[in-house]
């Protein structure tokens, strides 16, 4: 009956052995204890029938049959490895998550996605919704954020150029024959973007409009663009939105721009890889939502 070979983490003990020369060093490197490497070398050594070290007070010097030991088992070691990586390489290259806000996750990113598993159906996208910009997310291999121009990560790339949308229920704009008109109309407001009704002021020439804190008039506030967006479909005021999340809402003619402004939006949405993975999935994906992007203008 075949002996069966001898345990791989004897082999590994006695690899990192004989390159240190130090059961110590080898322990250190393999996460045992120096006690728990010499006695795997020992073992191995007892498998084998011979002494692989000579061990003196405070070195080792590997034996003659030690010596011719090594190389094939060096490189068959480095083929278990090499075989190793390529299956788990393999494993992870089949697998993206993307970090996208959640209100381009309920949007854009959809169709960006089925587009890209309708040419790649063996790779596995995950969405990780967010909802507040902060930078990098730790656990994606891709992150799209929605920043200023002058906020952009290093490396991040723009999908598309903006523009800003100000708009309302089909029976609000009704009532409104002038900029001037939406000062009787609440607003419907998106934390951290007071800058678009500014912007959206300069674009009409009317400075009543940059105004984000009436003294009269009912306002709503939320921290989602979506949900702004929203709360304009019920009829509850006005908002403004970047076009390529309000345009959804015009096409299906929810919500209507009362006057043909739109302004470019200093705010875009950008995508930037992860610190952790360069897989061949995360470079695919991030080329498949750049080429997606640029068909996105508003």
């Amino acid at each position: 009956m075949t002996r069966p070979p001898p345990p791989l983490n004897l082999i590994r003990a006695f690899e990192a052995s004989a390159r240190h020369l130090s059961f110590t060093k080898a322990a250190g490197e393999l996460g045992y204890t120096q006690a728990a490497i010499s006695g795997q070398v020992r073992a191995l050594e007892q498998y084998i029938g011979r002494d692989l070290f000579l061990r003196h007070a405070r070195s080792l010097q590997l034996t003659e049959v030690g010596s011719a030991f090594l190389p094939t088992l060096r490189q068959s070691l480095a083929q278990i490895d090499a075989a190793t990586d390529a299956i788990a390489s393999g494993g992870r290259d089949r697998t993206v998550m993307v970090a996208c806000p959640v209100s381009l996750a309920e949007n854009w990113l959809p169709q960006a996605v089925a587009s890209f598993h309708a040419a790649h159906p063996d790779i596995e996208v995950t969405i990780h919704g967010t909802v507040w910009e902060t930078g990098e997310d730790p656990i994606a291999d891709l992150t799209i954020s929605v920043c200023r121009h002058d906020e952009v990560p290093p490396g991040a790339r723009r999908l598309w150029p903006e523009t800003l949308s100000l708009v309302c229920a089909p029976a609000l704009a009704d009532g409104c024959a002038h900029l001037s008109d939406l000062a009787a109309l609440p607003r419907i407001l998106v934390s951290g973007r007071q800058e678009y009704w500014s912007l959206m002021a300069q674009a009409g020439n009317d400075p009543a409009l940059g105004q984000t804190d009436l003294a009269t008039g009912a306002q709503f506030r939320s921290n989602s663009s979506n949900v702004a967006l929203e709360l304009a479909v019920q009829g509850l005021g006005v908002t403004i939105a970047v076009t390529s999340l309000a345009r959804l809402y015009l096409d299906r003619g929810l919500l209507v721009e009362p006057f043909a402004l739109r302004p470019e939006s200093p705010w875009a949405y950008h995508v930037a890889p992860g610190s952790t993975r360069r897989t061949g999935a995360v470079s695919r994906m991030m080329a498949h939502l750049l080429e997606c992007g640029a068909a996105n203008v508003p």
